[in-house]
């Protein structure tokens, strides 16, 4: 398994419907926050040590942290080392269109890296849409795979389990189906309210947007500071429709209903996660170091399984088109 990172990227999504995304208003800007679419120095005298003793203690007490982090993370690698396919199962040529922020374009990445499958990515521009006019299918994420187009992140991923993994999708009674749906028709409804809950975090949250979209100059001026202010207003409505009265006991009380389902295990697919797993953490994966995100973390328990989610993913299995 690849090294374990701590990423940083900051990230916005928020929900829509079927595991796809679609601009039906003319108002596409808003649709695009509706839809959204992470040396050694020379040694130390030994007096040191002696002379200031009371920072010895702490001086071995960080080095023992260091030691102690290095063994954890390979402890990591061990217990979580991840089964990627057999090199003859691999694709030659996967592209995904996408929009960075998208929720269900960040299942399907999450799918891909865990499985260390290389892809290319297209970052489609939510307003013109002209990186797929080529598809009858206007929505994202589109995944061709050497050559066949395949649409809808669930279908995607089952797609991509049949041909590479020779996984059969699971039964509609199945656990791991249960919580995959509840993705798609829960969470995801759960996160716009809360990226957009005032002004400065609909700021925060279009700023990541603008910052990694397929914008032109004016584009990002526009979607930034006209989108946010618009988004704020557009999130009450989003609260009424989802029947949300307090955005963020929802976000906190869904991240416990998660993990209440993992019944004390290292995720819901046993000793390796399962599509649910890849699935709950491609769509947090935006939000994660917003603000809502670390509210999220700081305030419930799906901390420690996000962190081993994580580390299990590892880096991105993404190439240079």
């Amino acid at each position: 398994m690849r090294r374990i990172t701590s990423s940083v990227l900051l990230r916005t999504l928020s929900a829509a419907r079927g595991g796809a995304i679609s601009f039906s208003v003319p108002n596409r800007f808003l649709q695009v926050a509706l839809y959204g679419s992470s040396a050694g120095g020379a040694r130390a005298p030994r007096r040191w040590w002696f002379t200031y003793g009371p920072f010895a203690g702490a001086s071995l007490g960080v080095a023992g942290a260091l030691a102690t982090a290095v063994a954890t993370s390979s402890a990591y690698q061990e217990v979580f080392a991840k089964e990627p396919p057999p090199p003859e199962a691999l694709p030659n040529d996967v592209v995904l269109y996408q929009y960075e922020a998208c929720p269900f374009c960040n299942k399907v990445k999450a799918y891909l890296d865990y499985y260390d499958i290389p892809y290319k990515v297209v970052e489609v521009n939510p307003l013109s849409k002209k990186e797929i006019k080529w598809s009858e299918y206007k929505k994202v994420p589109i995944l061709m795979v050497d050559g066949e187009q395949l649409n809808d992140s669930s279908a995607i991923i089952d797609m991509l389990g049949e041909k590479i993994m020779s996984k059969k999708k699971a039964g509609e009674d199945d656990e791991e189906t249960k919580w995959r749906r509840w993705v798609d028709n829960h969470l995801v409804h759960v996160l716009s309210p809360n990226i957009y809950r005032n002004t400065s975090e609909a700021l925060e949250s279009f700023d990541y947007i603008t910052s990694n979209g397929n914008f032109s100059f004016t584009e990002k001026i526009t979607v930034k500071y006209a989108g946010a202010a618009a988004m704020y207003f557009v999130s009450k409505n989003l609260k009424k429709k989802y029947n949300i009265t307090d955005e963020r006991a929802a976000l906190y009380e869904a991240a416990e209903t998660w993990v209440d389902a993992l019944n004390g295990r290292e995720f819901l697919g046993g000793s390796k996660p399962n599509l649910a797993d890849l699935a709950v953490f491609g769509v947090l994966r935006p939000i994660r170091y917003l603000r809502s995100g670390k509210d999220m973390v700081e305030h419930t328990r799906i901390g420690d399984w996000y962190s081993r989610m994580e580390s299990v993913v590892g880096e991105s299995a993404r190439v240079n088109a």
